[in-house]
């Protein structure tokens, strides 16, 4: 009896023991351990990303110059896909079942759990029909996201384009993007990339056993909305961008137009360029394969990357620098043989022609060279020939001043530095104290090692127009409704010439316009200060350049303007500048004395020929199919011996000759 009592006791011990065990466990589960709260709320929660509309992009008078239009993706998570026909799936999206391997294989890798893109970019009319029957196929899912649609089709190296991230993309941004995601890849959508994405909202939805939506969790007290990005207002005419890409249709150069009292860039043109829609769809990468072929480059943003020698546009700047260092007056002369000698060198006059007695005016009015190597070796000279290198670099480190030799601080990506040569240059070039002021004459018109990009040329006439200041340029003006201009672009950056210095160089650019080199492209009613240039150029014919600003009293434009190839100044660059800074200022265009027209800018075809860069790439083909080959021979010899040396030279000759063919 004694010993059934005591059975009865251990068992019920082990029976309270288990079921404390039990409630134990389950208290650790439920409220210690949240691992299987979170499997079981993957068991039932999904969570669904919306992707916001990203922000519009406005030109200055409010006009759009891009904005969004939804598309769809289809998304697969590999471990929620139930048994299925896949022939009816592949006619469903229109491909092969090759294919839908592929990208099948592709999710897998990525992950069986979470959802990547299997289909992208699928138009909305295309959709309609694919939504109806995607509930048929469990672990497909739907996804809108938004692409970019550019009404004008213009301003497509100011606006950039956006494209799927990469994993450097993910890695920079900490994990903000997923694969799949778009981002800014170049432009304004790249350097404003934080403001114009938005923000993602998040939907909660709770599904059965067998994938169905059965609402959202909790009644969406949990779920987020998506937040649009904001709007940004450029400071760009879409009016006169629009115009100035016409007028250089055919052309290789750029047009860059600033207003002086701001440092708004009106203009940003860079030809040739390209229809911004290209990039954008399913044949975006078609579309850039065949622009990353063309040798005229339409993908470089020549406004801000090409560097081209400023020629006679930068003869006022030693001017001004020897103005303010007292080592020149305005009415200092010199007589002008036709050329000036510097050294043993001959530096010639446009055209050899003889200007006879100039001041700096008329010298500025007749773009003399003789005049301004004659400043400029007076600068270089001015404290002795042994000091040489240390009055360069004080000349130097002047010119810099004006914002060439570094970047402006644009508000966009890729921006170059051009270059103003250093002491050190010239060191390696002829050894130190090799060189002196005629060594390097050239620098005095601009030419030489001297190298400046459009919107240098165009911020250098700002500061001309300004008496010696100017605010970096800038192209975005506002983020939504605020204005949101940084201070660095409201602050005067003053380059250290007394204003009064300006006026001679002022009246000699008026005079450029009025009765000299530009006179072809004078404006009826519009005093425009302007100063052609004709840039020297190693393939082909010079580079046209032009510089102004308008009207003299109270700019309200600065411009410069490159014709890659074309000749004089007077000739492109001119004629394409005095139209643009017309249509800004007044709407439209007049007829002009000279009898030049916008419609013969628009169609002529002034394209250089580029055929030595299609032979310099033909050769680096060459030589790598010479290189592939003769390892392929190589290994050819050392697999079959010397007795197979006769095949592998024949294989050599045949595959060398094919590519010459070729």
């Amino acid at each position: 009896m004694n010993s059934f009592f005591e059975r009865r006791y251990i068992i019920a011990g082990i029976f309270i023991t288990i079921f404390i065990i039990l409630l134990a466990r389950l208290f650790y589960i439920q409220i210690i351990d949240d691992r299987y709260e979170l499997y079981a709320s993957k068991n039932v929660l999904r969570h669904n990303i919306i992707f916001p509309e990203r922000g519009s992009i406005l030109d200055r008078n409010g006009k759009t110059l891009v904005q969004n239009v939804p598309f769809y993706d289809i998304m697969v998570t590999p471990n929620q896909v139930k048994p299925f026909d896949t022939v009816e799936f592949c006619h469903l999206l229109g491909i092969d079942k090759p294919e839908f391997y592929r990208r099948w294989a592709k999710a897998m890798k990525y992950s069986p759990s979470l959802p990547s893109g299997f289909e992208k970019q699928i138009p909305a009319q295309t959709f309609a029909s694919i939504r109806e029957r995607l509930s048929e196929f469990p672990g497909f899912s739907p996804v809108t996201r938004y692409l970019r649609t550019y009404p004008d089709s213009v301003a497509a190296h100011f606006l950039g384009y956006i494209g799927e991230v990469t994993d450097r993309d993910i890695k920079r941004y900490g994990g903000y993007y997923q694969p799949g995601d778009y981002i800014g890849v170049t432009g304004v959508e790249k350097s404003y990339e934080a403001v114009l994405r938005g923000q993602r909202g998040v939907q909660n939805l709770m599904v059965d056993s067998r994938n169905k939506p059965k609402g959202h969790y909790a009644n969406g007290l949990y779920d987020t909305a998506a937040v649009a990005g904001q709007r940004l207002t450029s400071s760009l005419d879409i009016t006169i961008q629009k115009f100035g890409e016409q007028l250089m249709q055919n052309k290789v150069g750029s047009i860059v137009a600033i207003e002086p009292s701001t440092g708004e860039i009106l203009c940003y043109v860079s030809s040739p360029t390209y229809d911004p829609n290209l990039m954008v769809g399913r044949e975006r990468g078609n579309n850039a394969a065949k622009m990353y072929a063309d040798v005229y480059n339409p993908f470089f943003i020549r406004p801000i990357q090409a560097k081209y020698p400023p020629g006679s546009s930068f003869k006022p700047l030693s001017a001004l620098i020897a103005l303010q260092e007292g080592i020149i007056t305005p009415q200092d002369t010199y007589f002008c043989p036709g050329y000036y000698k510097a050294g043993n060198r001959r530096i010639p006059c446009n055209n050899g022609e003889a200007h006879g007695l100039v001041n700096l005016s008329s010298a500025v009015a007749e773009s003399c060279n003789g005049y301004f190597s004659m400043v400029f070796q007076r600068i270089l000279d001015h404290n002795g020939t042994r000091q040489t290198e240390a009055t360069f670099a004080n000349w130097r480190a002047n010119v810099n001043k004006f914002g060439l030799g570094s970047k402006l601080g644009l508000d966009m990506p890729g921006e170059s530095r051009g270059n103003v040569p250093t002491p050190l240059h010239y060191d390696n070039v002829y050894k130190h104290g090799g060189w002196h002021s005629s060594t390097i004459i050239s620098l005095a018109i601009g030419q030489g090692e001297l190298e400046a990009t459009p919107l240098q040329m165009a911020n250098l006439e700002c500061t001309i127009a300004n008496h010696g200041y100017y605010y970096k340029p800038h192209l975005i003006k506002a983020i939504g409704a605020e204005n949101v201009i940084k201070k660095e672009y409201t602050q005067r950056n003053y380059v250290g010439i007394d204003s009064t210095y300006f006026e001679p160089v002022i009246n000699g650019m008026q005079a450029v316009v009025d009765r000299g080199t530009g006179i072809r492209s004078k404006i009826p009613g519009i005093v425009m200060c302007g100063k052609t240039g004709t840039a020297q150029n190693p393939h082909g014919e010079a580079n046209s350049v032009f510089v102004a600003f308008a009207p003299r009293d109270n700019p309200k434009i600065a411009i410069a303007v490159v014709v890659e190839n074309s000749g004089e100044g007077a000739h492109w660059a001119a004629p394409i500048a005095s139209f643009i800074v017309e249509k800004y200022l007044r709407g439209s265009v007049s007829s002009r004395e000279s009898g030049i027209t916008p419609e013969y800018f628009e169609n002529a075809n002034k394209l250089p020929d580029l055929s030595y860069k299609i032979k310099e790439r033909t050769a680096d083909s060459l030589r790598k199919v010479k290189r592939d080959s003769l390892l392929k021979h190589q290994n050819l010899k050392s697999a079959s011996g010397n007795g197979k040396k006769d095949t592998a030279n024949k294989y050599l000759a045949v595959q060398v000759k094919n590519k010459e063919d070729e």
